[in-house]
């Protein structure tokens, strides 16, 4: 790495590295750091549902966002499969929801976002057991399997010349007038221009051990577990995604299916439980009984960075002027991931901003 980069991010995970993307695309030299391997923590975990669970319950401001990113994926995951030959699985399987007790407010908010909204197939239904009370069928919502996704990400941002550094842990900040001068870390002490935060359901953690004295000591984004597991399922067992309650089957282009997952407030810990295990697998068997035969293949936690209302921050921030924040996205940040880096880059830069970014703004009183 030759020379202090415009732009220092830490944290390696979709956020970070698809606004590492940005921000090299505006032409800005960008460094990466990740205490571990990129892209293994909640970006790896999820189940890649190209929608938020129930979005007419959602602010606003997540819509923005949605809508927004809902725009840039095709093109985007068309971009990095020719440039990097890796696949994203970016795939219209479309979405059945089995209970909308709100149907209305769903219709008039599909309507309102131009998400295409269909009666149920009777042949839809009819492989299901549980409980249907005005099912919604959204044909055209998408998929997209992250972790080729990240695999995408990774090695397009070398063809852009991104440095990475992984298993690179930061241990503390060096400032002075307001400004970070440099990152202590792993690997050494590193100069920097401007750093950004992406670093997901640790950025609340992060801030306050870095800076314990300041009044900017607490960014609210806590973690919040969920647990998934994976069915050996064949091709063609299962074809559009399940919303069911709170929890969800997605069928893989391979034919495995996803079910998912548990929301827990266990502080940092992922370890997975034979409790969600079998919640996870008797809700998946009592919805789709044609799975019975197909074992469990894996199980694994992923910890999301929770905020209040899910609104993420995505903001410069108010008093160190060089440091930015793109973090607590929520069960969404696969969803948001595109609008949110598009902003970023748009506030670093001085840009006109793709959306509005005063519902995403930090200020003295947040912190």
């Amino acid at each position: 790495m030759l020379g202090t980069p415009d732009i220092t991010l830490i944290g390696g995970g979709i956020m970070g590295l698809l606004s590492a993307r940005e921000l090299a695309l505006a032409g800005l030299t960008v460094t990466v750091l990740d205490r571990q391997k990129i892209g293994r923590e909640a970006s790896w975990a999820g189940g890649g549902i190209m929608l938020p669970l129930y979005p007419w319950r959602q602010d606003s401001a997540i819509t923005t966002l949605v809508n927004a990113s809902l725009t840039l994926y095709p093109a985007l995951t068309e971009t990095l499969h020719q440039v990097t030959g890796i696949d994203s699985e970016y795939l219209t399987s479309g979405l059945l929801i089995t209970e909308n007790p709100d149907y209305p407010t769903a219709e008039q908010w599909c309507q309102r976002n131009r998400i295409a909204i269909k009666s149920a197939p009777k042949s839809m239904l009819s492989r299901l057991n549980g409980p249907l009370d005005q099912p919604l069928w959204l044909p055209d919502i998408a998929q997209l399997r992250n972790p080729r996704f990240i695999k995408a990400l990774k090695a397009d941002l070398h063809t852009k010349k991104v440095t990475v550094l992984e298993d690179c842990e930061l241990q503390g900040l060096r400032c002075k007038n307001n400004q970070i001068t440099a990152l202590t870390t792993s690997q050494g002490t590193l100069p920097v221009n401007h750093l950004t935060l992406t670093t997901g359901a640790w950025s609340g953690q992060l801030w306050q051990n870095l800076q314990p004295s300041t009044h900017a000591s607490t960014l609210n984004v806590q973690p919040l577990k969920g647990q998934m597991l994976i069915f050996d399922g064949p091709q063609g067992l299962l074809d559009p995604m399940i919303l069911a309650g709170d929890r969800y089957l997605i069928p893989r282009k391979d034919g495995k299916i996803l079910a998912g997952s548990t929301v827990e407030k266990m502080d940092f810990d992922k370890t997975t439980t034979a409790q969600a295990k079998a919640a996870l697998t008797n809700f998946a068997l009592n919805l789709l009984p044609d799975l019975k035969p197909f074992p469990v293949i894996h199980h694994w936690a992923g910890l999301r960075p929770g905020s209040p209302n899910g609104i993420p921050t995505i903001s410069l921030h108010p008093t160190l002027n060089n440091l930015s924040i793109n973090c607590g996205h929520g069960r969404s940040g696969l969803i948001m991931a595109p609008a949110s880096a598009r902003l970023l880059t748009d506030l670093i830069c001085q840009r006109t901003p793709l959306v509005d970014p005063s519902p995403y703004q930090l200020n003295a009183q947040t912190l």
